[in-house]
């Protein structure tokens, strides 16, 4: 199954996928900490209000998480080529909650940074609480799967040996359109890939993680309790802009999409910020 977090006519609530259309959940405004597997199976579908999904607005489908986890270095071929060695424990730093959009707003370039590059990722969205969870356990943990792009500011990612300032701008990551739920997916098989303009620049599949979901989960719940809603994006696949030659940066105008097989696409256009004097 698939679901979405939406609002329509003012009211925000999560809906089952049914074709192109969605049945609203009762009693669930978002996917979130209230989200268990059991929530979701059991909320009753109201399908006296079902509704296209073209006539809703999509929001990030996990709008408020407690956590989002990002996780560096997680392809070989992405560690390559930034001419690293391959880590030996995952490489973690977060985002907030305010960096996310929905999987087809407009993603804004601001006028401070000059290098805003793509990083297509899988997100794992969490749906029970578990701390210091063992790796043959971490599976029952998840809730399901969506679709992200880790929009990165090279340019202040690099001013400290710290990445956040260039990885947590505010409304700045797609998230969606919709969480998979595992019985859906094929994380063995599924492939991976950016296309930026028509071209393209990202591809790999799930199975060339370094780091597998259980290890993350295993590693993350070791300092942290997980809880429903929180978020971790697994990595990015060798081909980012910035390791390129020449570089590749994103421009006003450009159209960017990250598309993972059985999951889901995120597709925006891309537009400078206009800055008020």
């Amino acid at each position: 199954m698939a679901f979405l977090t939406y609002e329509h006519r003012g009211v925000r609530r999560v809906g089952e996928v049914q074709g192109s259309a969605l049945v609203p959940l009762d009693g669930l405004t978002e996917i979130g900490a209230q989200t268990t597997p059991e929530a979701l199976d059991g909320a009753h579908r109201d399908t006296r209000a079902r509704v296209d999904i073209d006539a809703v607005r999509l929001l990030p489908v996990v709008p408020s998480p407690s956590k989002v986890f990002c996780v560096g270095l997680n392809y070989r071929e992405h560690v390559t080529e930034t001419k690293r060695e391959l880590p030996t424990y995952p490489v973690l730093f977060p985002k907030f909650a305010d960096s996310l959009i929905g999987a087809f707003d407009d993603i804004v370039l601001p006028p401070e940074s000059t290098q805003v590059d793509y990083e297509g990722e899988l997100a794992v969205i969490i749906g029970r609480p578990g701390r210091r969870i063992a790796e043959d356990d971490a599976a029952a943990h998840v809730l399901g799967y969506s679709t992200a792009n880790d929009i990165t500011m090279r340019d202040f990612q690099y001013k400290t040996h710290q990445w956040m300032q260039g990885k947590a701008w505010q409304a700045s990551t797609p998230l969606g359109p919709s969480l998979v739920t595992p019985d859906e997916v094929d994380l063995s098989t599924a492939g991976i890939r950016t296309v930026l303009n028509g071209q393209k620049v990202q591809e790999s599949d799930l199975s060339m993680l370094i780091f597998s979901i259980p290890r993350l989960i295993a590693e993350i719940s070791t300092f942290t309790s997980l809880a429903p809603g929180d978020i971790i994006l697994t990595g990015t696949p060798g081909g980012v802009g910035y390791r390129r030659d020449p570089q590749l940066f994103l421009q006003d105008g450009d159209q960017i999409s990250v598309e993972i097989d059985g999951i889901g696409s995120v597709r925006n256009l891309v537009r400078r910020e206009v800055v008020s004097a």
